[in-house]
């Protein structure tokens, strides 16, 4: 309201006019401000609301992302389990392997050994037949060069050969 106000006197008091016209003056001004003031008002709860909208939202999306970085941490949680399990059982498989070809080489290098062993037996069975043999025939030419001799002024030693 501005400033104080002076009114005319009048007869019977303060001019009606001028005080009739100063209440509707402050009046107008009261209500101009009163519609100011509720426009401002209508104005904050707009934003209030579209605050708290936004805020909600807000919310919503931190609980789905809350909701989300779970299913992530449970994903992956499996994730790792299944490839553990997957390296233990890989491990557990090749050890199985890796004993079973261990005991696969030592059979073959058992299986050579015993092949070794019968070549060598095989060669000194060969080799005592072969000095047998020699030995016979060193018998048989000497028993057919003493016929010889023997013979040799009969001529009865050339047919016992031939025959």
């Amino acid at each position: 309201m501005s400033g104080e106000k002076k009114f005319r006197t009048g007869m019977s008091g303060y001019n009606k006019e001028d005080v009739n016209e100063y209440i509707e003056r402050i009046l107008s001004e009261f209500d101009s401000r009163l519609k100011e003031k509720d426009d401002e008002i209508a104005n904050l709860k707009l934003q209030l609301r579209d605050v708290r909208g936004k805020l909600d939202q807000a919310g919503t999306d931190v609980t789905a992302a809350a909701k989300d970085r779970e299913k992530i941490s449970m994903v992956l949680i499996q994730a790792q389990q299944k490839a553990d399990s997957m390296l233990d059982a890989a491990r557990t498989e090749a050890e199985a392997e890796k004993l079973r070809l261990e005991k696969l080489l030592e059979a073959h290098r058992e299986s050579l050994i015993d092949i070794k062993r019968d070549i060598r037996d095989m060669k000194a069975h060969v080799t005592d037949m072969l000095a047998k043999y020699a030995t016979n025939l060193d018998e048989a030419e000497g028993f057919v060069e003493a016929r010889e001799q023997s013979n040799n002024g009969t001529g009865e030693g050339d047919r016992y050969m031939l025959a």
